[in-house]
């Protein structure tokens, strides 16, 4: 034992006095790329099965590095390989997210084309879904912007009406053949009911105490992992009204909060600097707002 410390502290000096400032930005860099992929796991599953894979990683370097298991040392040597293949397939979703979210970094946060008519139908959006929380009338409303959603609506029923705050509570009323599912609004439009969206597999709804939550919010924040557009979801049993925006989810708002994120959601803004989207797309947020993960 005290042999391996002193290997170790003697190994510590020979990399120390051989340090330069290349060095040393050499080692800041790979620093920034484990810290880059790691914010970019970050409240996602895969986070869960990194920490065990590290654990794992970190044991049987631990175990290889003994010169008196040499069977171990050549299984490892043998099926290392294939987990490298195995990584991408264990983290492909997370890959495809990171890699969506480098792509619109770069662009304009100026919004879509349908911005302007988004804003104004907001009111009408807010009345509605504070009317349903009111009769506790479960609810889920996206709101597209820049990413199209028209694989999704193509799974509903098209109706392409002018939106307002009768015809959601219509759409939505108990029992009705289009209250089951999602409606999608582009612009001013309320594009289609009745839509069918992916369901998160991120876990968070899975550690949460409360058990209010089920397929909706689920659809919420599955619609937010795998594009840029707004959820807003009333809860059927609660009347609660949450938003939900790149994977993140805000509950309990009431009407003046729940107006002001849509708003500042939907507010274009000035175009960027490389290092302003730099920033953006490890911080996972789109605005320096208050649109963090609800408690």
């Amino acid at each position: 034992m005290v042999e391996l410390i002193e290997n170790l502290l003697n190994n510590l000096v020979f990399i120390f006095e051989r340090l330069t400032w290349l060095s040393i930005v050499d080692i800041l860099l790979v620093a920034l790329v484990f810290l880059s992929f790691l914010l970019l796991l970050r409240g996602t599953q895969a986070m869960t099965v990194l920490r065990g894979a590290l654990f794992i990683a970190v044991l049987v370097g631990l175990l290889n590095s003994f010169d008196v298991l040499p069977a171990f040392s050549w299984l490892m040597r043998v099926t290392l390989p294939a987990m490298l293949l195995v990584i991408p397939v264990i983290f492909a979703p997370e890959i495809r997210h990171a890699l969506e979210r480098l792509g619109r970094a770069g662009t304009p946060t100026l919004r879509d084309k349908n911005s302007s008519q988004t804003k104004d139908t907001i009111s009408d959006v807010v009345a509605a879904t504070v009317r349903l929380a009111q009769r506790q009338h479960g609810a889920l409303i996206v709101l597209q912007r820049r990413d199209s959603l028209q694989a999704y609506i193509q799974t509903g029923v098209k109706l392409d009406a002018l939106v307002s705050p009768e015809l959601l509570l219509q759409v939505f009323y108990p029992n009705t053949p289009l209250h089951d599912g999602a409606v999608i609004i582009i612009g001013n439009k309320l594009v289609a009911a009745a839509c069918v969206l992916p369901l998160s597999a991120s876990g968070i709804l899975a550690s949460t105490p409360e058990r209010q939550m089920g397929l909706r919010h689920r659809a919420a924040l599955g619609i937010s992992e795998v594009s840029d557009a707004v959820a807003i979801v009333i809860s059927e049993e609660t009347g609660f009204i949450s938003t939900v925006q790149a994977g993140r989810m805000i509950r309990r708002l009431d009407k003046d909060r729940l107006e002001s994120n849509l708003r500042a959601l939907f507010k274009p803004a000035p175009t960027r600097g490389i290092w302003s989207s730099f920033s953006q797309l490890f911080s996972g947020k789109e605005r320096p707002d208050d649109y963090s993960k609800g408690k």
